[in-house]
């Protein structure tokens, strides 16, 4: 009998085990398949013959501010890159997303990149009305080299041109606040980096993606400076939030630390939250989106109420 009842608190422990797993493996579940509208492939540009496209994300309950993700990495782009659970954060917070493709590289260089997610961004400022969203208030996020795009959002993006018959581009490119993944703030010193190939010139498994021109050293230093977030930090830079692994050797954490150094000297502190001992991606980090969501909270909805 004494057997018989250890069998059987042992057989108890284990279905409250069960119970408890199933419980908690529903409720992440449901926290990353939040309600949602969406619409797929709308067309914010073209280049070189192909529709450039974003997928808009709509949340059940929206709060009438945007966050433009862009779906990058090494600067290879397309819409099957994006899943909305991946910013289910966000979605739960109210927010619309609009995850942003491009023509990846060598196809199109890094500068035409750039030209293009600016271009994205005008759009959606310019059809604010039709998405319900303030477009005063637009918040940005990627990571790598989506992280890279959206620095240079937050340095290089502003006003439109003012005398072109296009009113999109009249809009400006701006963004109003920052959440990021371990960008390469620098492509002129690439530090401790594996990509460094030693000599100045640009990283090493990136070469066509910046012209054919990057080859020439004369021409690189004025490539990689336009390319590069850290020489454009003004005190206009938005609230900026990066989160970056230590052990990162792709982008080490130094390129992060390097852009809050260059914005302090600019009168604007950049928060970096630094993962001890992650490389160029960790598990856990669409966990830490959630703080994205709060980030954005703070400055993007604080100033609306």
């Amino acid at each position: 009998m004494k057997y018989l009842r250890i069998i059987k608190w042992g057989l108890l422990v284990l279905l409250a085990l069960a119970v408890v797993v199933a419980a908690l493996a529903g409720s992440l579940w449901w926290y990353f398949h939040p309600e949602f509208q969406r619409r797929d492939g709308v067309v914010y540009t073209q280049r070189y013959g192909h529709d450039l496209t974003f997928d808009l994300v709509r949340p059940k309950q929206p709060n009438g501010l945007g966050i433009v993700l862009m779906v990058s990495g090494g600067w290879r782009s397309g819409p099957e890159g994006f899943r909305p659970w991946m910013v289910a954060p966000l979605l739960r917070r109210g927010y619309t997303v609009f995850a942003v493709s491009h023509l990846s590289q060598p196809q199109a260089t890094v500068m035409e990149i750039v030209e293009d997610v600016n271009r994205a961004v005008r759009f959606i400022r310019y059809h604010a009305g039709r998405y319900s969203i303030d477009p005063n208030r637009l918040g940005v996020t990627g990571g790598s080299a989506g992280g890279h795009l959206s620095l240079m959002l937050a340095t290089r993006g502003g006003r439109g041109e003012a005398d072109t018959n296009d009113p999109i581009d009249r809009e400006s490119s701006s963004v109003q606040a920052v959440a990021i993944f371990y960008p390469v703030t620098d492509l002129l010193n690439l530090g401790a980096s594996t990509e460094n190939p030693g000599d100045g010139g640009p990283p090493k498994s990136f070469v066509k993606a910046f012209g054919p021109h990057s080859t020439i050293p004369a021409r690189w230093q004025e490539i990689g400076r336009a390319m590069s977030p850290i020489y454009h930090v003004t005190a206009g830079l938005p609230p900026t939030l990066i989160f970056h692994g230590d052990a990162d050797t792709l982008v080490p954490l130094e390129q992060s630390q390097w852009f809050c150094a260059r914005a302090r000297e600019a009168g604007r502190d950049v928060k970096l939250v630094v993962r001890a001992g992650k490389k160029h991606g960790w598990i856990t980090m669409f966990w830490d989106i959630r703080q994205f969501a709060r980030w954005f909270d703070q400055h993007l909805r604080a100033e609306r109420e």
